[in-house]
């Protein structure tokens, strides 16, 4: 049966790469019907912290990876040492003494050509004669990166090693240490790596955020994936958005990319919107209003829920990311909007005292607040007024929510309501 396994260090959060990294392994393993294993590498005592191992998990859940059989190497200590005494047996391996007596366990590399077959890049040979003997265990007792990983990736019957090409000059070391313990060399995969849309390497600026702070940014899960995905594989046919469970059926190892994929915000920030386009507004309200009563736009547990979800209704088709909906909502739940002194400095710079007048006593007037009945009365006095709909509809729309986008003006008047649509227009009135 195929095993694969995702094997993070909990010295941080769990970033795009290695997202990127259990997204692929996890597909693998459901293709293939197999077994997706997660390890905690959490032999750095000092800076492994339970706080990076909860946001880990969160991140994974978040993500909807369901892992089948989860380890902890800080528990495996013993483990690693039978397997260096072993070497040390052997004469595979020798003691090395610092100056304060502590000892270290060094395996001794033996020159010759190591090739393995990577089922993304093909044919790799190696020279392990550039390599410098290994450490196997450090003075203080810990065992060291590569050591471990052979060690539990042996015993937990890992198949197919999928993770970044940056771990490609550990590969010949652990090779040598599979061979030396008699152990089976299971298959490696080696996923190009990330870049900015600058060319280097991803950074903080470029997109190197924590799995969990995408959400709180207002990505969805299933976008993100999504967008993941993309990065070194595609379904063909120039699809793009592809789900998950689709992806399951079409996803092959072999055919993932070589060169580097490159992360683009703004890219994520389209396809994003596609999935807001169609997402559920229940399910969309309850992560907004959180963030809501954060902000004091909402008070307790009894505001009209159903207004609220009229408003997502109106801006989820036009959202990069849900947490937008705070800012450009806002005019709904404050008592006056928020002017941006650009827009103000444009549209409201003239007197438009007797427009804005004419038009809040014909919204008054309307028996029928319905968006048709606005449309008509508004359209009804540019015609009469005999000016262009663009000389009024901007100056209008910035005097009610103080910004110059948003939804359609005629829906933003009908769930701004008849009383405060008329107010905000009349405080313009001289």
């Amino acid at each position: 049966m195929v095993r694969v396994r995702f094997a993070p260090s909990p010295t941080g959060n769990l970033h795009i790469g290695g997202g990127r990294t259990a997204l692929f392994n996890w597909l693998f393993s459901q293709s293939q019907g197999g077994k997706f294993v997660l390890r905690i590498e959490d032999t750095d005592q000092e800076r492994s912290k339970k706080e990076f191992v909860d946001e880990i998990l969160y991140s994974l859940q978040w993500l909807g990876f369901n892992w089948d059989e989860i380890y902890y190497q800080s528990q495996r200590f013993a483990r690693y040492r039978e397997h260096a005494d072993r070497l040390l047996k052997s004469g595979a391996a020798y003691i090395e003494r610092s100056p304060e007596g502590k000892e270290a366990v060094i395996y001794k590399i033996p020159h010759k050509k190591i090739q393995i077959k990577d089922l993304i890049r093909g044919e790799i040979e190696f020279d392990s004669s550039l390599i410098k003997d290994q450490v196997l265990i450090k003075s203080d007792g810990t065992p060291t990166y590569n050591f471990a990983c052979v060690i539990d990736d042996a015993e937990m019957n890992i198949t197919h090693i999928i993770r970044g090409d940056d771990h490609i000059s550990n590969t010949p070391k652990q090779v040598l240490i599979y061979e030396a313990l008699g152990f089976i060399i299971p298959q490696f995969a080696h996923l190009p790596l990330i870049m900015g849309v600058d060319g280097g390497r991803l950074s903080k600026r470029t997109g190197a955020t924590a799995i969990s702070d995408y959400r709180k940014m207002g990505y969805l899960s299933e976008a993100l994936l999504n967008y993941l995905l993309l990065l070194s594989w595609a379904p063909g046919d120039n699809r793009e958005l592809i789900g998950i469970k689709e992806a399951v059926g079409l996803f092959d190892i072999k055919h993932v990319n070589k060169t580097a994929a490159t992360f683009d915000i703004k890219k994520l920030d389209w396809m994003n919107n596609q999935y807001l386009k169609n997402a559920d507004p229940e399910k969309l309200a309850d992560e907004l209003v959180p963030l809501l009563k954060e902000k004091g736009y909402l008070g307790g547990d009894d505001f009209d829920r159903g207004y609220l979800l009229d408003l997502v209704r109106l801006f989820q088709a036009r959202l990069p990311r849900l947490n937008d909906f705070v800012d450009w909502a806002d005019f709904f739940f404050l008592e006056d909007p928020v002017f941006d002194p650009k827009a103000k400095e444009k549209y409201l710079n003239q007197d438009l005292s007797k427009e804005f007048s004419l038009f809040a006593q014909r919204l008054q007037d309307l028996s029928d607040f319905g968006v048709a009945s606005i449309e008509e009365s508004f359209r009804g006095l540019v015609a009469e007024l005999g000016i262009e709909t663009k000389k009024l509809i901007h100056p209008v729309r910035v005097a009610l929510t103080g910004k110059t986008i948003g939804p359609g003006l005629f829906e933003v008047i009908h769930y701004l309501g008849k009383e405060r649509s008329r107010r905000r227009l009349l405080q313009w009135v001289k």
